[in-house]
């Protein structure tokens, strides 16, 4: 796991985040990962297909 996203557009200084686990549907299909903000260590759950938009979120920290 642990891997790092930078928020292009960051909200509450949050722009450094790690994965710090994943959701799934009971089954075997991820439906969510946890992201953790690196400056405050608040933690937001969201779609994982989310971080596939490049206008919002770039891999790795920037």
């Amino acid at each position: 796991m642990s891997s790092k996203w930078t928020a292009l557009q960051p909200e509450h200084k949050e722009k450094h985040f790690w994965v710090t686990s994943l959701v799934n549907d009971g089954q075997e299909a991820i439906i969510a990962c946890i992201l953790e903000a690196v400056i405050n260590r608040h933690e937001y759950q969201i779609d994982w297909r989310l971080l596939e938009d490049t206008s919002v979120w770039q891999t790795g920290w920037h």
